[in-house]
């Protein structure tokens, strides 16, 4: 898959593209990341990429007239038209199900917006799937942006060492429930102990306790996952 980042701040992504399983994958050529500054685009000797909003009010709009010619040209760069992913507060809310759909996709566009977000015109031209990643406010779309690639570049061939880890998480397609409590060595530390049935080698009374964490951690944390919203009902075991 390819990413087109596109950011009036680049900087922010340079720590992130260059560490840990995205380094890895990028480097394997399991995926592509490219960056992109808007203010390239710019025509006027100050780079000027927004301007005081029509009708008054506080801050500052992105300029169609500059946004648009730079989607339109980085849009070009590839045979692949792409899916432009705009991060607003007013998109739809970002689900492991929309991740999944944008994981299908060969290209994401990613724009990323700062201060009072973009001119109405850039949505109405390039009709960009809007997404939130939550309903608070950032200081602008490139943090949703790297929440955006990290959780579809799991579900990709040859990102994962094991390819069953995004099967089995939390949200995945089909699993309702959070998952299970993991231990690892030393067996004990300051008087807490791993559960004995992690360490018996029975491995069908595992996958039982495994499955009834499972659903309670998710009774207490997410009973919306279990019951729709409805935390009423008994505590599963």
């Amino acid at each position: 898959m390819r990413f087109d980042i596109l950011t009036l701040f680049p900087g922010i992504f340079e720590g992130y593209l260059s560490e840990s399983i995205l380094s890895d994958a990028i480097k394997k050529g399991a995926l592509e990341v490219n960056l992109y500054n808007m203010r390239d685009w710019a025509n006027d000797k100050h780079n000027t990429m927004d301007d005081r909003p029509f009708g008054g009010g506080p801050g500052m709009v992105l300029k169609v007239d500059r946004v648009v010619p730079c989607v339109e040209e980085v849009r070009s760069y590839d045979a692949r038209p792409g899916r432009i992913v705009m991060m607003t507060p007013q998109g739809r809310p970002l689900t492991q199900r929309v991740v999944e759909e944008l994981a299908r996709e060969e290209r994401l566009i990613l724009l990323c917006g700062r201060y009072e977000g973009f001119d109405q015109r850039v949505v109405d031209i390039l009709q960009p799937d809007e997404i939130s990643i939550g309903d608070y406010v950032l200081n602008g779309g490139e943090v949703a942006a790297t929440v955006i690639i990290d959780s579809v570049m799991r579900l990709l061939p040859g990102v994962l060492g094991d390819e069953d880890s995004a099967t089995f998480d939390s949200f995945s397609t089909g699993n309702r429930t959070l998952e299970e409590d993991q231990y690892t060595r030393p067996r004990e530390y300051r008087g807490l102990a791993v559960p004995e049935i992690l360490l018996s080698g029975d491995h069908g009374l595992i996958d039982k306790w495994r499955e009834a964490n499972r659903r309670q951690k998710t009774f207490f944390r997410r009973p919306d996952l279990l019951f729709g919203g409805d935390s009423s009902e008994d505590d599963p075991q």
